[in-house]
C-alpha cells in the first residue's frame, strides 16, 4: 500500500508538469510490457491471425497470375490465337482485349466497395469474409475450367467482387483484435504477404510453363482458390472485433473477448480495463459527435468533409490508393512481359526465373520493413520509399534512354534496366507495401474505418483500371520507351512532395489517441491507466480478490463518469505517461 501512494505522490506531480511539457515525438508506453512469445493466448491469438492474413496472399496471388500468365506461351495462345504466327504483334485491338481482361477483376472490386462497408460495420467483420470467400472459390472454378475469354472475364469479375469483401474486412479484424503493443508490426505484416501470394504464383508457374496443354495456366488459375478455401475454413477460430462488438452495444462479449485473448481470462488485467473503457468511451463520444451530424446517429462518408481533421484523413486515404498504384508500379505488376522485351528479355524460362526472383526480395523487404515499424516510424519509412522511387525511376530512365539510342544492341542498358526496377521495388516495399493497409486503419477512426478503407481500396481499383487501361498503350504509341518513364519520375517527385507535407507520425498512441493529431484533445477518450490501476488494487483486496464480467463493467462505467468535462466539453488528462506525438497540420 505504502507503494501505491508513493505511485500517486509521483502521479499528481507528474500531472503538473505534464501541461507544461512540449509534446515530444514518442513516450515509454504505459502498458505493462508484454513478450507474445511467453504468453500461451496471445501465440495463439497471433497463429490464428495468419488466416486473415491469407487475405492479403489471396490478392497477391491474383495479382501476378494474369501477368505471370502472360510469360506462358498456351495462356496467349488460348485467349489471343493471332499470336501463333507473331508472337510479338503490336494490335491495338489486341492490347484492348488484354487491359480489359486484366481490368475485369478491378471492376468487380469497385462494384462491392459499395456493399462491403456496411456489411462489415452492421453485420460484423467475419460475415463479410466469409461471403467474400465464397465469391472467390466460385470464381476460381469459372477461370480454371473457361471454355473462353467470356467465361474468364465473368470468373475474374468475381474474383475481384469477393476480394474486396474479404481484402477489406480482414485487415480491420486484424488491427481491431490485435494487443495494443503489437498492433503496429502484425498490421504491417499483413500486406506483406501480398507477395508470398504474388511469389506462390511465380514459383508455381515456374514449373508448371514446361507443361505442353493448358493446363501449364489452368493449374495456376484453379490454386488461387486454395487461400480462400484455408480462410473460410479457419475463420470461425478467429474472434469477433471487440469494437464492433461494443459499438453493438455488446459490452460482455467485447470484455470477454479481450479478456480472452489479452490477458489469458483475467478480465480484471489492467490493459484488458483499459482498453475496454477507452474504447467504450470513444464510441460514445464518436457517436455523439454523428449524432450532431446531418445523418443522425448514422456514419457517413459526407463526414469526411465535415471537419478539418477528416479532410486531412481524406486527403491520406486517398493519396495512399493513388502513391500505391500509381508510381510506376503497376508496369511491373501487369505487364512485365513487355518490360522484359523492352530490356531484350526473351527466354520464358528466363522471364519467370527473374519474376520469382524479385518477388523473393519484395517478400524479404517487406517483411524486414513491417518487423521494424515500431522502431523506425511511419513517416521516415514512407519518405525513404518516395524518395528512393524517384532516385531509381530517374536511373532508369537514363539507361532506357541508353538502350534505345543504342538501336537496343547495348545489352548492359537492357540489363541495367532490370537492376533498377528491382532497386525500385526495394523502395516501394519499405513504405508502400507494409504499411498501406496499417496507415491507413490507424489515421481512421472506428466510425469511419470501413468506409475510409473502401474509399481508399476504391481509389486503389480506380486508379489500377486506368493505369492498366494505359499504360501498355502509352509504352507501345509514345516516341520513346523512356519518355514514359520520365513521366513517371516526374510524377513521382510530386508524390514525395506530398507525402513531406501531409504524412503525420502514427507511432505510439493507440488506435483511439490516434484521433487527438487530427481532431485534438475534445475527440479523445482521457482515460486514467494509473487510475485504473488502482481501482483495481482496491477492488480486489475489497472484495476478497473476487471480480466478474457485470463487476468490472460497473467499474468501467463509474471511471466514465468520473471523467471531468469542461465548461466548453474538453476533458482535462491526468495521465502522466501519455503518449503525444509532433505534428504539424497542413494550411488550409
Amino acid at each position: 500500500m505504502a507503494n501505491l501512494d508513493e505511485r500517486d505522490r509521483r502521479h499528481d506531480a507528474d500531472a503538473v508538469s505534464a501541461d507544461f511539457e512540449v509534446p515530444q515525438t514518442e513516450s515509454p508506453t504505459r502498458f505493462q510490457r508484454v513478450y507474445w512469445t511467453q504468453e500461451p493466448h496471445l501465440r495463439r491469438l497471433y497463429g490464428l491471425s495468419i488466416i486473415l492474413m491469407v487475405a492479403s496472399a489471396t490478392t497477391g496471388y491474383d495479382g501476378m497470375l494474369v501477368n505471370t500468365s502472360q510469360q506462358i506461351h498456351a495462356w496467349n495462345y488460348f485467349f489471343f490465337p493471332e499470336l501463333k504466327d507473331n508472337p510479338t504483334l503490336e494490335d491495338p485491338v489486341l492490347d484492348s482485349k488484354l487491359a480489359i481482361l486484366v481490368n475485369m477483376f478491378n471492376i468487380g472490386s469497385i462494384i462491392a466497395f459499395f456493399i462491403t462497408p456496411y456489411i462489415a460495420d452492421h453485420y460484423g467483420r467475419k460475415r463479410a469474409i466469409v461471403l467474400g470467400c465464397v465469391f472467390m472459390i466460385v470464381g476460381g472454378i469459372l477461370t480454371a475450367f473457361c471454355t473462353g475469354y467470356g467465361m474468364y472475364m465473368g470468373g475474374r469479375f468475381l474474383l475481384g467482387f469477393g476480394n474486396s469483401l474479404s481484402q477489406m474486412a480482414s485487415p480491420l479484424l486484424l488491427t481491431e483484435i490485435c494487443h495494443p503493443q503489437h498492433r503496429g508490426p502484425v498490421t504491417a505484416i499483413y500486406n506483406c504477404l501480398w507477395n508470398a501470394g504474388a511469389l506462390l504464383v511465380s514459383c508455381i508457374a515456374w514449373g508448371t510453363a514446361s507443361i505442353e496443354t493448358d493446363w501449364s495456366w489452368r493449374s495456376i488459375t484453379f490454386l488461387q482458390i486454395v487461400p480462400s478455401v484455408v480462410q473460410l475454413v479457419g475463420i470461425w477460430w478467429i474472434p469477433e472485433s471487440p469494437r464492433f462488438l461494443v459499438n453493438q452495444d455488446r459490452h460482455e462479449e467485447a470484455l470477454h473477448i479481450l479478456a480472452k485473448w489479452h490477458a489469458g481470462g483475467d478480465p480484471a488485467n489492467a490493459t484488458v480495463q483499459f482498453e475496454f473503457r477507452e474504447i467504450k468511451e470513444t464510441m460514445r463520444l464518436q457517436k455523439e459527435d454523428a449524432a450532431a451530424g446531418p445523418n443522425g446517429t448514422n456514419s457517413s462518408y459526407a463526414d469526411f468533409l465535415r471537419t478539418r481533421g477528416n479532410r486531412w484523413r481524406l486527403a491520406i486515404i486517398v493519396s495512399l490508393g493513388v502513391i500505391s498504384q500509381y508510381s510506376g508500379n503497376a508496369l511491373f505488376s501487369n505487364y512485365m512481359n513487355t518490360i522484359y522485351m523492352g530490356a531484350g528479355v526473351t527466354s520464358q524460362s528466363q522471364k519467370l526465373g527473374i519474376s520469382t526472383g524479385k518477388t523473393i526480395l519484395d517478400l524479404i523487404v517487406t517483411t524486414a520493413a513491417a518487423l521494424n515499424v515500431d522502431r523506425f516510424g511511419r513517416r521516415p519509412l514512407f519518405l525513404i520509399s518516395t524518395f528512393g522511387m524517384v532516385g531509381s525511376f530517374a536511373c532508369w530512365t537514363v539507361v532506357g534512354a541508353v538502350y534505345e539510342y543504342s538501336g537496343e544492341t547495348n545489352t548492359g542498358a537492357g540489363y541495367a534496366q532490370l537492376v533498377f526496377i528491382w532497386i525500385f521495388g526495394i523502395f516501394y516495399d519499405i513504405g508502400f507495401s507494409g504499411l498501406l493497409v496499417a496507415y491507413a486503419l490507424e489515421v481512421l477512426p472506428f466510425h469511419l474505418r470501413a468506409k475510409g478503407m473502401m474509399i481508399m481500396n476504391i481509389t486503389i481499383q480506380a486508379v489500377l483500371a486506368i493505369s492498366n487501361q494505359t499504360n501498355k498503350i502509352a509504352w507501345d504509341r509514345l516516341p520513346h520507351h523512356w519518355t514514359f518513364m520520365l513521366f513517371y519520375t516526374i510524377w513521382d517527385l510530386f508524390e514525395l512532395v506530398f507525402v513531406w507535407f501531409f504524412y503525420v507520425e502514427t507511432k505510439g498512441p493507440t488506435l483511439e489517441e490516434i484521433a487527438r493529431i487530427f481532431d485534438g484533445d475534445a475527440a479523445v477518450a482521457h482515460i486514467d491507466m494509473h487510475q485504473v490501476e488502482k481501482e483495481l488494487f482496491h477492488h480486489q483486496h475489497g472484495h476478497s480478490g473476487r471480480g466478474t464480467v457485470e463487476h468490472h463493467e460497473e467499474g468501467a462505467q463509474a471511471e466514465g463518469n468520473h471523467i471531468a468535462t469542461g465548461a466548453q466539453g474538453r476533458r482535462r488528462t491526468t495521465m502522466t505517461n501519455y503518449s503525444r506525438p509532433s505534428y504539424s497540420r497542413p494550411r488550409s
